[in-house]
């Protein structure tokens, strides 16, 4: 199990001085990167095998918002590999040892010239250590759109929207994404499904449609198919 210590930095909070979700998300990021990076199978080592790791799906409970200045310690291990597929677990710690938020992930392996799945290689599989997966529901990786969702403000994808993969980074459709959320919203659970890649350029139209507590929403392209979709619950599900 890989962990490192950070503080809340007063670029993360949002504007209610509490860490957003979307740090959160850059927290657990950090986090898997970190570890690939020790163990040497980073950045540096997938460019190299033109190889990229791209998030699939994500599962993201928040037990609540920390603030400003306070020490968190965030986790991550690996629970198990099929095929093109890698699972991972996380979790984020207080200074208490209290748990703040805990997620699961699906991962897939990538040819990046190719753009197609290929199997996790054995010399990938054996640099890391497995854990038992952590003690949560999951839910399934696949959601659902629904009928009656409302258009959003499309949002043009800039460079700042874009990783080492130049593509959007999985965090910025969450964001995007958040931005459909009523005023007050403060999501207690997270799912988000990615489907294809946004690039540099592309442009974003969103849907979304609230049912009570829950908001889903739709990121898609000018032929209305999904780069991404994401569902929120609020805190008192």
């Amino acid at each position: 199990m890989y962990c490192f210590e950070s503080v809340v930095r007063y670029s993360e909070l949002d504007a209610d001085g509490r860490m957003s979700l979307t740090a959160i998300l850059n927290l657990l990021q950090d986090c898997c990167t970190f570890q690939s990076e020790e163990i040497g199978i980073g950045v540096a080592f997938l460019q190299r095998e033109r190889r990229a790791w791209v998030l699939s799906s994500w599962q993201v409970v928040v037990n609540r918002y920390p603030g400003m200045g306070e020490k968190l310690y965030s986790y991550t291990w690996p629970y198990g590999f099929k095929g093109f597929l890698g699972f991972r677990n996380f979790k984020i710690e207080d200074g208490k040892g209290e748990t703040v938020a805990y997620a699961n992930s699906i991962w897939t392996y990538l040819d990046t010239e190719k753009k197609i799945p290929v199997k996790v290689p054995k010399e990938v599989k054996e640099r890391y250590v497995f854990e038992p997966p952590y003690e949560m529901e999951c839910a399934g990786r696949k959601i659902r759109t629904e009928e009656g969702m409302l258009p959003g403000e499309p949002v043009r994808a800039g460079r700042l929207y874009l990783d080492t993969n130049r593509h959007v980074n999985n965090g910025k459709y969450v964001a995007i994404a958040a931005e459909c959320l009523p005023e007050g919203f403060k999501a207690r659970q997270l799912r988000a499904e990615y489907k294809m890649e946004a690039h540099l350029s592309d442009m974003i139209y969103p849907k979304s449609k609230a049912f009570g507590n829950r908001v889903l929403v739709s990121l898609e392209n000018s032929e209305q198919k999904p780069y991404a979709v994401v569902e929120f619950w609020e805190e008192d599900v």
